[in-house]
């Protein structure tokens, strides 16, 4: 068992095509302790994703397999639910206009709002097209990013993006702020290094640490575990994050693991990492 926490920011468990849960009791051998578990794309779970009902469908898949996640944890587990960004794509191509397509997605934000109100899910995910898109979709997504960001502000929670890479999302933490939602609850997903605006949450290779250790700066670590059969340990696996921790330590990082695992997730999503954590 760990003498202090070590979380994972971002991995997915797949409790319909993949081993699910177990990987959580790898996780914790390795010596994590605490897991943010993200929903995979709601077309890769649900037989078609056509209306508010297949974003509950994934939801409810997303929290019972974090659940018993949590149970194989010395710490817990969380769900942070929403609708990856890619999926406007996908409707396009299905008949939907932009437009529609982006209400469609507004509307599993919506749900997926509730789920964080309702006390299983800790926060929300949105975003937009990590690939070449054109404008109307680009704007369009945008503008489902920022419902996110307003569904967060009234819920009082945080929001993981997915986009596009770069270092900075200065106009992004601005467009969060603008509807009451403080940066500092505006995480970038898959970041590998320092990010303007949002809080970076970096893939854990040693190369990006050394990049945002030596900043001082906030920072969260992930593996962005997929849990695909047809891509097994894409894109990290999970004792990814446990195994850099302990190079870490190894460096003499000790203050930026306590500011990656216990302050950082307080300060972006309220939770305590250490009185959690069984000892």
């Amino acid at each position: 068992m760990s003498e202090s926490p070590v979380l994972d920011n971002h991995l997915h468990l797949d409790p319909v095509n993949g081993d699910g849960a177990d990987w959580a009791e790898e996780f914790a051998n390795a010596g994590g302790t605490h897991l943010l578990v993200l929903n995979k794309p709601s077309w890769s779970l649900v037989d078609s994703v056509d209306g508010v009902e297949a974003f509950r469908e994934t939801f409810e898949l997303t929290c019972e397999v974090t659940e018993k996640a949590s149970e194989r944890l010395p710490g817990r587990a969380w769900p942070v639910l929403g609708v990856h960004p890619a999926l406007i794509s996908k409707l396009n191509g299905q008949g939907y206009t932009p437009e529609e397509a982006g209400e469609l997605m507004k509307e599993g934000l919506t749900v997926a709002a509730e789920f964080v109100a309702d006390g299983p899910a800790l926060a929300i995910k949105s975003g937009r097209p990590h690939y070449d898109v054109p404008e109307a979709i680009w704007d369009v997504s945008n503008d489902v990013m920022c419902h996110a960001f307003e569904l967060a502000a009234e819920t009082g929670c945080a929001v993981q993006l997915h986009t596009e890479g770069g270092d900075d999302f200065e106009e992004v933490a601005s467009w969060a702020e603008e509807r009451g939602l403080a940066r500092e609850q505006v995480v970038k997903h898959f970041s590998d290094g320092p990010v303007q605006g949002p809080i970076p949450s970096i893939v854990a290779f040693e190369e990006n640490l050394e990049r945002i250790v030596e900043t001082g700066n906030p920072f969260l670590m992930e593996t962005d575990f997929l849990d695909d059969p047809e891509r097994p340990g894409a894109v990290l696996g999970p004792k990814t994050v446990p195994k850099r921790v302990e190079w870490m330590r190894e460096q003499g990082y000790d203050e930026a693991i306590t500011r990656a695992h216990v302050e950082t997730p307080a300060r972006v999503y309220g939770i305590d990492t250490v009185e959690t954590l069984e000892r």
